[in-house]
């Protein structure tokens, strides 16, 4: 493949992945005012707002974790540009649906939706980056991509708290439909989602499928080793004290600190603007000076001890402050985990990747639900045990030792029938 050509792809890639990621990074600053507004008008107790907030958080990463490990095999067998296809496409409605929902319901009815359909696009298309690139420059790659998708977090938190406080008196409402001020920031993603759409159908081209043969064998089983049991339980750790920690952060500012949506879109746009910066200075540079295991470690370390004192600093610049020291040690760990989950198979990438993302989503599942369930206690519960969740779990990260070959052909490899 040309290099030009191959520039191409991974534009297209990180691109789709940006789009998709700007939509989650939207609804993040806005979605206790949105819950707040929409239970309000379903005249809900207002003491189960928080409750919702957690729900709705969770049941996005829930539908996602139940099918993305089909678009997994689909992709295996399909190739993976027809799949990221249905993702956006499902991402584009999602986004409509939110943007003009009249109550609760039809949130959750937009969130199921998008979950089922947006759950294609990050693992597919970190399996078609895994594709196209060499083993030597995966982990390089899968932290660009780590670039795209904190990028979305970066602007996604602006773009979302500047346009709902517009002032655009919009009121239209036709059916079930309702247009107003905070339409705008979903109604904003769905055309964006729309044009990525459109040149992703235009100039991505399709991956090689895996033969029928090969995608029926696979099918039937799942391989692990102890190495690739590590790293999953690694990235449920991350995974599941990051959505905690913006899910709780967002009301802990909305309640406790009196900020407004544009105050919580700061914080999430410092957290995504230092993922983004540091996720490929360590990938490229981080093993010059600390090991793999050593920058997981030292990573977790960071994230977990900030998380712990978070709630002790009321003042705006230390909140902040805090939030670029958690999402450095985020940075410091995620592009790690990435590549070398993608490095643990030759042949089957994509449901690799996948099992990952269903452990993501597992951890995207239970942080916003334990968190709001935590925050109902004190405001210093979510944190503290979170934080001290993720010094425990470097316990895990010595046990983290690099197999000599892929696990596909490790002679120690348990197989286990699916």
């Amino acid at each position: 493949m040309k290099r030009k050509e191959k520039l191409s792809r991974i534009f297209l890639i990180l691109l789709s992945l940006f789009v998709v990621m700007l939509g989650y990074g939207i609804l993040l600053p806005t979605l206790p005012y949105y819950t707040e507004r929409l239970a309000l008008a379903d005249n809900l107790d207002p003491d189960l707002i928080n409750f919702h907030i957690g729900l709705l958080t969770s049941i996005y990463p829930f539908f996602q974790l139940l099918f993305v490990v089909v678009w997994g095999k689909l992709s295996d067998r399909y190739g993976r540009k027809p799949i990221i296809i249905i993702g956006l496409i499902g991402f584009v409605i999602m986004q409509l649906l939110t943007g003009l929902a009249t109550s609760l319901t039809m949130l959750y009815v937009a969130r199921i939706f998008g979950g089922i359909f947006t759950s294609s696009v990050i693992p597919v298309s970190n399996a078609y980056l895994s594709d196209i690139t060499s083993e030597k420059r995966r982990t390089k790659i899968m932290a660009w991509s780590g670039v795209a998708i904190s990028s979305g977090v970066i602007f996604g938190p602006v773009i979302g708290s500047f346009l709902s406080q517009t002032d655009l008196h919009l009121q239209y409402s036709m059916g079930l439909l309702h247009l107003d001020r905070f339409s705008i920031p979903f109604l904003f993603a769905a055309l964006l989602g729309l044009i990525v759409l459109s040149i992703v159908l235009k100039w991505l081209k399709n991956t090689p499928r895996v033969n029928k043969f090969t995608a029926h064998k696979v099918g039937l089983r799942f391989i692990f080793c102890k190495y690739f049991i590590v790293l999953l339980i690694l990235s449920f750790v991350v995974q599941f004290i990051l959505t905690l920690f913006e899910t709780v952060f967002s009301i802990y500012g909305k309640d406790d600190l009196g900020f407004n949506s544009k105050q919580v879109g700061i914080g999430f746009m410092l957290c995504g603007a230092i993922m983004a910066v540091l996720q490929p200075v360590f990938a490229t540079y981080g093993e010059r000076f600390l090991t793999t295991k050593k920058q997981i470690t030292l990573g977790l370390f960071i994230s977990g001890l900030s998380l712990i004192i978070f709630p002790f600093f009321k003042n705006e610049f230390f909140v902040y402050g805090l939030i670029v020291v958690f999402a450095a040690g985020i940075a410091m760990v995620i592009p790690n985990l990435l590549s070398a989950v993608s490095l643990t198979s030759k042949e089957n990438t994509g449901r690799n990747i996948s099992i990952q993302s269903s452990t993501n989503s597992i951890g995207q599942i239970l942080g916003p639900v334990l968190g709001t369930w935590l925050l109902a206690g004190g405001i210093y519960y979510p944190f503290m045990i979170s934080g001290s969740i993720t010094l425990v779990a470097i316990g895990f990260v010595f046990f983290l030792k690099t197999p000599d070959r892929h696990i596909d052909d490790h002679p120690q490899t348990a197989i286990i029938d699916n």
